[in-house]
């Protein structure tokens, strides 16, 4: 987040509102849960800086995070908190810790986990669909699969699903997820699917017999 803009606590506070409503928020509804209404300068950055999209076209404006937002939010816990919010603030930032391990060891991610709760869905269950992806594409357990390939192969899951599930699958035994020794032989189409784990990127999965 260092390239993001410095964040004041209002500010902070309405991107995490959003993302737990997971949905459009009218001034009047984020006024009732916040305290206040995302307007003026506060409004004026945020969409400028990508985080947030704010529909004009009625009164009161409605607001909604983007998907830049939603990674944002996700990553808040990760930099310090503003000296300004005081202790309200940093014991918001150590909940948002404390969420984010835990929806990683469950591989949930947060759209489904806040969505869900929302709107009572069942969440996606991604890993059995990554599951029959990966069989299909091998032609027996074990073989080595191209991470590109296999999210190729489930166009209908969003990327934030099939990361949250793919480094869940990374700890259950008999699944290993490895970058490419040959760096030099990854295209573009490679990297863009590489999976961030381990503190590097990785391109290919093979999975076990059960």
């Amino acid at each position: 987040m260092t390239s993001e803009p410095t964040l004041t606590p209002n500010e902070i506070l309405a991107l995490v509102v959003l993302m737990v409503e997971a949905r459009e928020l009218t001034n009047n509804e984020l006024k009732a849960l916040a305290g206040f209404a995302l307007t003026g300068a506060q409004n004026t950055k945020l969409v400028k800086a990508g985080l947030v999209e704010t529909n004009r076209s009625h009164r009161p404006f409605s607001h909604q995070l983007t998907e830049k937002g939603w990674r944002v939010v996700r990553e808040l816990h990760t930099v310090a908190p503003p000296k300004a919010g005081g202790s309200a603030i940093r014991s918001l930032f150590t909940v948002l810790g404390g969420l984010d391990r835990a929806l990683d060891r469950r591989g949930i991610s947060y759209a489904d986990f806040f969505a869900g709760s929302a709107t009572g869905a069942a969440p996606v269950d991604a890993e059995s669909q990554l599951r029959s992806a990966y069989q299909n594409l091998a032609s027996k357990p074990g073989e080595w699969v191209g991470l590109a390939d296999l999210r190729a192969a489930v166009p209908q899951l969003d990327r934030e699903d099939v990361d949250a599930a793919l480094r869940a699958m990374a700890r259950v035994p008999g699944v290993r997820i490895i970058p490419t020794a040959n760096s030099k032989s990854l295209d573009n189409r490679d990297r863009a699917a590489a999976l961030r784990l381990g503190g590097e990127d990785n391109h290919m999965i093979s999975i076990g017999a059960a």
